[in-house]
């Protein structure tokens, strides 16, 4: 067989190259309404009352009093579809108002007065007490360790927002069919079966009576995995009420204000040191900003203290995580989901330690570095080959990074002065713990047609990663089918079984190997000219089992690994940076399609580099500041430079073809990477990112 690894044109790519993609907002039916919100305009406060205008015939408000339960779904059900009495951020929704002419709908929605009584508002981590999540694991003796340290560190970083920027806002069409009293929703989303649950849950319909298609959608990096729940529900609601077909469609500013985002997060690190200079125990304090309900938070701080100790083995851990309720818009899901600031504090503390004890920061690092049979931090173990060696070589071989940082730790004059710095990561494959076991339980079928054909029947989305094009390869290879004879179309959840949502690194790993056992099902029956059908059902591996109680056992089946280094120069005079080089060494397994995985390190690279360089939200009283892109900077091609991208083979038994999670992994080393570089050239240590020039002139002139 033909090395799977090697590129192919994309399943979609004429598509959406010749412009004949239908995305949400393409979509038209008949007599569809036009939809826009009444928001809060405050903080925190009660609703008193509200005043609508004369509503024109065809028009129509929507409300939490028109819902049969107003409560949505996600984790945990704090959250309401809409606001009744009580406001708790700033653009949270109140009403929904949709008519046959978007102008006048919008109108409308401004004559449209709220009286509130406005209430105290918690507003930063640092006011904040109530808990939507809270997380904690001990391992080992670290009070006796830290008793007899030789030296103890400790460290306070902190991170911000980061906006996903998918290039497509939040979108969804519900169209009511009273007939079959059934709603069928169209939407961009990463989740379809979460919006199905949600529809079912809001409007008190049952499985068979909500049906949901996934549109050809423009991004997502998490943005979309919990978010269009709440956009369905309240177009569902709308179309319903008015008996015909409601659109959501969010402009970019309204988009940016409401919607979910990268937790903002406080992590206090203290780090104790023998005199070999190893690092014996660690204590881990993190706190991350939820918003104003926990929706994902909780499942995103797992991630967060599940890699506080990074790559590294210390035998005494004590990590403590909590996510706090503020009165801000809610965060959620977002490429690395958590992992990102833990991994940005320990990398920088490891960097800092280094400079304490006078070594080199890859000379410390490889003093730490787990291996293969060594424990996890939650008690699991690594089961597989830890490549850390090989990726570090292979960057070394690329970057030539400890030449480099040797040059540049010699004494720099002038106005530019240059840096280069090193980050290790990981991330866990797959759903945190027990979840696909036991929540999620996918399944997948392929169907064969007679003319030989074969349909992949999954519910997981192409969001742009490429999952079209990697499922039907695998599916085509094990077959031995021309790629043109297998179909892979956008899930509509009256046609797919659940196989879980786009999200967590799963849908390659986990689904993708459900795809390749059917495919073999598929072949070992195959009878040419005959419809047929094969079935996949998730089978967990043989693991440590994970007790959530405990926060103890395998938290995930198999990890990826990844080493980046980037070099910089700074300008001291405006605190500029200028990108000179980029480079990136991951093991994702088997690489099922080279194309689509350099889109996703490149990708993901330069939106980690982007969270700890630039990318700067801030809230003002409970309002988002930066609200388009003409005032929150994300990095273009002017601002890198041509990655340098290598993968390394290291097969994973329980994935199509040996491959393992990919697309989160590459996120995770572009922030502590540049801000050791930065770090490096001003001779300053940085613990807050984004890094942005103002942060580093102010750091200068101290």
């Amino acid at each position: 067989m033909e090395d799977i690894s090697k590129a192919v044109e994309r399943k979609d790519h004429r598509l959406k190259m010749s412009g004949r993609a239908e995305y949400t907002c393409d979509k038209r039916l008949e007599g569809m309404l036009y939809s826009a919100f009444v928001r809060s305009e405050i903080a925190h406060g009660r609703i008193l009352d509200i005043t609508l205008p004369d509503l024109p015939a065809g028009y129509v408000a929507v409300g939490g009093h028109d819902l049969y339960d107003n409560h949505l779904p996600v984790v945990t059900d704090e959250q309401p579809v809409f606001a009744v009495d009580e406001v708790c951020f700033v653009g949270e929704a109140i009403l929904l108002l949709a008519g046959p002419d978007l102008a006048t709908v919008r109108r409308l929605c401004r004559e449209t007065k709220v009286t509130y009584e406005e209430l105290p508002a918690v507003l930063t981590l640092d006011e904040a007490t109530e808990m939507a999540a809270h997380y904690h694991y001990r391992k080992g003796d670290v009070e006796a360790a830290f008793a007899q340290a030789a030296q103890v560190v400790e460290e306070t970083f902190t991170t911000g927002y980061q906006e996903q920027a998918y290039l497509e806002v939040q979108g969804m069409v519900a169209q009511w069919d009273a007939e079959n009293g059934k709603m069928h929703v169209f939407g961009s989303l990463q989740a379809p079966y979460y919006v199905k649950n949600a529809v079912m849950r809001v409007l008190g319909l049952d499985d068979e009576h909500v049906r949901v298609v996934q549109q050809v959608t423009g991004g997502g990096f998490g943005g979309k995995e919990d978010y269009p729940s709440l956009i369905a529900c309240q177009a569902a609601a709308a179309a319903k009420k008015a008996g015909a077909p409601v659109r959501v469609a969010y402009d970019r500013r309204e988009d940016m204000t409401v919607t979910t985002k990268r937790h903002p997060s406080r992590l206090h690190y203290a780090a104790a040191l023998d005199a070999q200079h190893r690092i014996i125990a660690l204590k881990a304090d993190i706190c991350l900003d939820a918003g104003a309900y926990p929706g994902l938070s909780g499942v995103v701080l797992q991630r967060s203290v599940n890699v506080a100790a990074g790559v590294y083995k210390i035998e005494h851990l004590d990590v403590d995580g909590r996510a706090v309720i503020t009165h801000t818009v809610p965060n959620g899901a977002f490429r690395g989901f958590g992992g990102p600031q833990s991994i940005f504090a320990m990398e920088s503390l490891m960097n800092h330690l280094a400079a304490k004890v006078g070594m080199t920061p890859l000379a410390f690092r490889q003093m730490h570095v787990v291996q293969q049979g060594d424990d996890t931090v939650t008690g699991g173990k690594f089961h597989q080959y830890v490549p850390i060696p090989d990726l570090l070589a292979k960057v070394e071989e690329m970057s030539a990074y400890s030449r480099k940082y040797a040059a540049y730790s010699q004494p720099q004059t002038g106005r530019y002065r240059r840096g280069i710095g090193l980050s290790l990561f990981l991330h866990g494959c797959g759903f945190t713990g027990s979840a696909e076991k036991d929540i999620l339980r996918a399944r997948v079928i392929l169907r064969k047609y007679a003319d030989d054909t074969v349909e992949i029947l999954a519910s997981n989305v192409d969001i742009g990663q490429g999952l079209k094009t990697t499922f039907s390869k695998i599916v085509a290879a094990v077959l031995d089918l021309p790629l043109e004879r297998i179909i892979c179309p956008n899930p509509d959840t009256d046609r797919v079984p659940d196989s879980g949502p786009t999200v967590a690194s799963r849908s390659l790993m986990i689904v993708g190997k459900l795809v390749e056992r059917a495919a073999r099902k598929l072949k070992a029956g195959w009878e040419s000219g005959k419809e047929q059908e094969a079935v996949a059902d998730y089978e967990a591996p043989e693991l440590i089992p994970w007790d959530m109680d405990k926060f103890s056992g395998d938290a995930y089946p198999a990890y990826s690994w990844g080493v980046n280094v980037v070099e910089l120069e700074e300008d001291r005079l405006t605190g500029m940076t200028k990108l000179l080089g980029v480079w990136g060494v991951f093991d994702v397994g088997k690489v099922i399609d080279n194309t689509v995985m350099l889109g996703q390190a490149e990708g993901g690279m330069l939106q980690g580099i982007g969270y700890g360089s630039m990318e700067k939200m801030e809230a003002a009283a409970g309002k988002i500041r930066q609200n388009s892109f003409t005032d929150y900077m994300i990095p273009t091609a002017m601002d890198t430079v041509p990655n340098q991208i290598a993968f390394i083979d290291n097969y994973y038994a329980d994935g199509p073809f040996g491959a393992k999670g990919a697309g989160e992994l590459t996120l995770l080393g572009g922030a502590p990477a540049y801000t050791a570089a930065v770090e490096q050239a001003a001779g300053k240590a940085y613990p807050n990112i984004p890094l942005t020039p103002e942060r580093i002139l102010a750091a200068e002139a101290k």
